[in-house]
């Protein structure tokens, strides 16, 4: 982290910010368990989000959890998120393909970005091969199920050190 990062997470009065991961979930995220349990498997969001919490704890982070369906509540977690997280995991569900706005938002991230797809999206319709957040992920993980949110905590945890 430079300098100039540290004084502006000191300004914000959150040094704890420096260990904050933000996960975002996009929209029908929240029907996890009952939404097509042949694709997304029969883990509910609450309980994924348990997991990321401990698993981010056993590593010396903390999450912030959050989903919505709400395209500009997505973008205003994004705008958040650059005050108060070392980086983002964000499972954008339907908005990868088409929220313009959300690229934009996470373009303006400054820290690692690790898009995360429940379900192997490219062995899916063709409406769903092109994420416009990947043009800005720093590593994407696809098709690992729930354990995927895992495995991007820890990927992510990866990335920090690399930088520091």
């Amino acid at each position: 982290m430079s300098d100039k990062e540290a004084a502006a997470r000191a300004q914000t009065g959150s040094v704890a910010a420096s260990r904050r991961i933000y996960i975002l979930n996009g929209p029908n995220l929240n029907l996890l368990g009952q939404r097509e349990p042949h694709i997304y498997g029969s883990t509910t969001l609450a309980e994924i989000g348990e997991r990321c919490e401990a698993k981010a704890r056993s590593l010396g982070f903390s999450v912030d959890f959050r989903q919505t369906n709400f395209e500009g509540e997505l973008v205003e977690s994004v705008q958040q998120a650059r005050q108060e997280a070392c980086g983002i995991i964000i499972n954008p569900a339907g908005y990868s393909f088409t929220s313009v706005a959300l690229l934009d938002a996470l373009k303006m991230f400054d820290g690692p970005k690790i898009e995360l797809h429940i379900s192997n999206v490219h062995a899916r319709e063709s409406i769903y091969h092109n994420s416009l957040v990947s043009r800005t992920a720093t590593g994407i993980i696809i098709g690992m199920g729930a354990a995927g949110y895992e495995l991007a905590i820890q990927a992510m945890v990866g990335l920090l050190a690399a930088r520091s």
